[in-house]
């Protein structure tokens, strides 16, 4: 227990600020964690995931580990240590500190960081402002962001932060007050900084959260292309499994993205982006669902339209280019006829309840764990593909650390190239040109080279934001080329979470070997 002096004005309030590092190397989840009887809470559904994908990989780590003298059962043993190590949470900080409100009162905030995991640095990992934080769930969201990050090769360990609040009750000056002190907090206890633990937005959070907590810090920040990352990932994630003719064999669907149908539960940046996205590229958004509405229009709802709508109005009800979901619970719309869900809102929305009457044929995880472990056993037994959380809304991280290394340099990307490429490709041109004339100048004159209206958008070099896009994409495209080849080796079908978990753990169990810190060899 700290006691915090808090001076204002003319009073002097005595307020105790609690701070709690709870620091575990081999610790799990306890019972006592478990929401009921077949039901786990989200951290143990983390767990759960991780277990199965570590059993199917235990023997090709085994297996590897041809350079050793070790026995068999010593080369397990050493194996199943480390995967041990790499499963639990490492350090949680649970917050308390007084935040003044406008009218005077003295509020008591409750926060939390947790980071799973030290195998790279720094830890990545937004910050939520919600009032379902919890401690389970933060510890959850930094293991997923642990597995994420590594599964999309992007060097950072997870974390998670959350801020038990709704922001929409708090007033812009007090939301400052609470963000600003709220960093400070994590300053002092070491759970904030650029090279130990960068923060994101994230439910509740966006820019102008980032920006108070980069001034608190004095820090740098922004990138562009960073608030549609998560949104233009998924995209990209699922444009990679769609045109793959195995996979849409599986669940019946035919190969490309146009002119299938999807179904987007929320619309806050992850839904808005998605749906931009998909839309953009052929296919038709037939229904969205928010905390207060659900919309449906067989023709598609247009996703510009509805955002100037909700911009306008606060919600999506009552929006003129579709019609009110008349179902009761307004839920059951995430069971309606489409070829893909995309659930973007909260975790644990796809149960053991649901699952069975879902009719969608591919699921992206646009949301952080909204499918349970019983709802993912009867998705696959009915051939859904499921695109998980950790690989699909990867674009996030994944321009978080393009975004980290343009900090680290000062540079923006293309700054040092814009004018030599630009000045290239003119030369191409004029190189292309002089060849023809001197080959065929002297029978037709001089001979216009003209770009084509693509070429000549690129001829100016690329911008920050297209090698963003670029480096996105790729990143995308990479890591769903090595999930299918995991899914392959291990003959997993659509299991695509376990092929997806395998690849994560494997790159992290290689780190802690070459560290060698642990077993000394």
């Amino acid at each position: 227990m700290l006691k915090v002096a808090l001076r204002n004005n003319q009073s002097l309030y005595q307020i105790s600020t609690q701070s709690f590092v709870r620091c575990s190397s081999h610790a799990s989840t306890s019972a006592h964690q478990q929401n009921g009887p077949g039901q786990f809470g989200f951290y143990r559904q983390v767990e759960l995931f991780y277990d199965r994908a570590a059993k199917i990989l235990e023997d090709k780590l085994v297996d590897d580990m041809t350079k050793t003298k070790l026995t068999d059962d010593i080369k397990h043993k050493k194996v199943r240590g480390i995967l041990k190590i790499i499963k639990p949470c490492n350090h949680v900080l649970e917050i308390r500190f007084p935040i003044r409100k406008d009218n005077g009162e003295l509020h008591i905030i409750e926060a939390y960081r947790a980071q799973h995991s030290q195998h790279r640095t720094p830890c990545k990992g937004g910050i939520r402002y919600s009032m379902d934080v919890n401690l389970d769930e933060v510890k959850a969201l930094a293991a997923l962001m642990t597995y994420k990050c590594a599964c999309v090769d992007v060097p950072f360990g997870g974390g998670k932060a959350g801020v038990k609040i709704n922001p929409k009750e708090w007033s812009e000056p007090e939301l400052e007050r609470i963000t600003r002190r709220l960093t400070v907090e994590l300053a002092k206890k070491g759970f904030i900084g650029p090279g130990i633990d960068v923060p994101a937005p994230d439910m509740g959070t966006g820019e102008r959260e980032m920006a108070w907590i980069a001034d608190t810090y004095a820090s740098t920040g922004g990138i562009h292309g960073r608030t549609s990352a998560t949104g233009r990932g998924l995209y990209h994630g699922v444009d990679n499994f769609v045109n793959e003719a195995s996979y849409m064999g599986m669940v019946g669907l035919l190969p490309g993205l146009a002119g299938k149908t999807f179904i987007v539960q929320g619309f806050g940046n992850v839904g808005l982006h998605s749906t931009r996205y998909l839309t953009r590229h052929g296919a038709r958004c037939v229904g969205v669902l928010e905390w207060d509405a659900a919309i449906v229009n067989p023709d598609g709802i247009d996703p510009k339209a509805l955002e100037e709508y909700k911009l306008e109005n606060g919600t999506i009800k009552g929006f003129p280019g579709a019609k009110p979901y008349e179902k009761e619970p307004k839920e059951e719309l995430l069971c309606e006829k489409c070829d893909i869900l995309v659930p973007a809102a909260n975790e644990r929305q796809i149960t053991s309840e649901n699952a069975a009457r879902i009719q969608a044929r591919i699921i992206a995880e646009g949301a952080n764990g909204p499918t349970t472990p019983e709802a993912d056993a009867i998705l696959m037994k009915n051939n859904i593909l499921v695109l998980p959380d950790l690989y699909i809304n990867a674009g996030g991280v994944t321009v978080s650390y393009f975004e980290w290394l343009k900090n680290l340099s000062h540079v923006s990307y293309g700054r040092l190239t814009f004018k030599y490429q630009r000045d290239t490709n003119y030369a191409l041109l004029e190189s292309v040109q002089s060849s023809l004339e001197a080959k065929f100048g002297r029978t037709g004159g001089k001979i216009p080279i003209v770009p084509s209206d693509d070429f000549f958008k690129r001829m100016a070099g690329a911008s920050e934001k297209d090698i963003v896009h670029s480096g996105l994409e790729q990143t995308m495209e990479k890591s769903a080329r090595a999930i299918m080849q995991t899914a392959m080796r291990y003959d997993l079908g659509l299991d695509i979470r376990t092929a997806a978990y395998v690849n994560a753990i494997e790159k992290i169990y290689k780190v802690y070997v070459s560290a060698g810190i642990t077993f000394g060899s």
